[in-house]
Order: C-alpha cells, then sequence, then structure tokens
C-alpha cells in the first residue's frame, strides 16, 4: 500500500483563470458592492459547470474580494471603514518594519527595477498596469524582511490591497501617484532608515484616510 493510496489530484487551472477573469470584472466595476455571484448563471453563459465556477469563487473567497451570506451566497465585498484599517495596518506594520532594515545589494536592485517599472506603467496611463506595478515595487520593500512566509502573508493581501488600490486610482495622475513613491525610493536609497518609514507611513495613511473619504460619500 503506498502512502499516495487515495490521493485525488484535481487541476485547478480552469477555476484559477476563472477566478482572476471574476477579480478582473470586480475591478472595473462589472461586480459592485454587494452584488451577488450567482453560479448557476455564470456557469450558464459561460458554459463551465457549475462546480468550476463554485471553485473559482471560493478562490475569490480566499483573496478577501468575495464572501459568502447567509441565504445570499457568495457577494462581493462591501468595504468598511473598519476593514480599510485593519488590512491597511498589517500593511504598514509590514512594510514599516521592512524599511528600517539595510537592503542587501540585490534586493536594493529589485527595489530599484520595480520603481522602474512603475515608472513606465504610469507613462502607459493604464491602471491596471500601474497598480500591478505599484504592488510590486511594494513588495520589492517587504521581500528585505527575508521571509518565505512574510512574502506568501504579504503576496496574499495585495488581492484585497488590488480592489482598494484600483478605487484610489481612479482619482490619482499617473504622476501623482509616481511622486508618492518616489520619495519613498530615494529615502531607501539614501539609507535614511527614519525617513523611509515616516515615507511609507504617510503614504499609507493617506490611502486610508482617502478610502474612509470615499466609502462616507457614497453612503
Amino acid at each position: 500500500m503506498s502512502a499516495l493510496d487515495g490521493l485525488e489530484v484535481r487541476r485547478t487551472t480552469t477555476a484559477q483563470q476563472l477566478a482572476d477573469g471574476l477579480a478582473d470584472r470586480i475591478m472595473a466595476g462589472a461586480f459592485g458592492p454587494g452584488d451577488r455571484l450567482r453560479e448557476s448563471a455564470i456557469a450558464a453563459e459561460l458554459g463551465v459547470a457549475r462546480n468550476t465556477i463554485r471553485e473559482a469563487v471560493r478562490i475569490l473567497e480566499l483573496t478577501g474580494l468575495v464572501r459568502y451570506e447567509v441565504n445570499r451566497g457568495a457577494v462581493v465585498i462591501a468595504p468598511t471603514p473598519e476593514n480599510v484599517e485593519a488590512l491597511y495596518t498589517a500593511r504598514e506594520r509590514l512594510e514599516t518594519a521592512a524599511a528600517v532594515r539595510t537592503p542587501r545589494p540585490e534586493q536594493l536592485q529589485a527595489i530599484n527595477t520595480a520603481f522602474d517599472d512603475l515608472v513606465e506603467a504610469a507613462k502607459t496611463g493604464d491602471p491596471k498596469q500601474i497598480v500591478d506595478r505599484d504592488l510590486a515595487f511594494h513588495q520589492a520593500i517587504v521581500t528585505t524582511l527575508d521571509s518565505s512566509r512574510l512574502d506568501d502573508f504579504y503576496a496574499a493581501m495585495t488581492k484585497e490591497l488590488r480592489f482598494y488600490l484600483t478605487v484610489l486610482s481612479k482619482d490619482d495622475t499617473p504622476d501623482e501617484i509616481v511622486a508618492e513613491h518616489r520619495v519613498i525610493v530615494d529615502a531607501i536609497r539614501a539609507g535614511d532608515r527614519d525617513r523611509a518609514v515616516a515615507e511609507i507611513s504617510a503614504h499609507i495613511d493617506t490611502s486610508v484616510q482617502r478610502l474612509k473619504q470615499l466609502l462616507a460619500d457614497d453612503r
């Protein structure tokens, strides 16, 4: 008898692709906060098995974009000030902890490259590219903590962060986004840890306040 007897290997590629596609639609506003993701309707429209749709929705649930509600099923999250505060507090603590460390040469190069990629994305004016490069820049900073667990934790948070950054990017100009990140990378390059921490904290705190204001305006 093998230790692997009875182990079922399932292919999840289709479900992951569907989850990514649904996430893109949520980011684009096709599904708004509180909207239901009707598995049967989505399966029928796309010609995909309902079980595959259910698995895709479960993946979205893990990212924080969707949650299950009694008698309603899967619904797109409706952000609250408390959710924003909790998520961004976790983000700030990770990034500021990373900012007090001295990055190794290859880590500094990764941060520089990520910033350069953000600058190039800003030139395109494409919100999706900008958000992707924005998150990659901050992920590069967190990598200086030298913890694969923390890297994975932050990467998981970026799924939900992407939702909020997409909301914010609608009001930001590409130049403003680059400027906010330039002061951070300049401080890191200069080895000024205190300034790096201060700039990251200011950047995140500003985002939190703007998100809370947007939530208040929508009420």
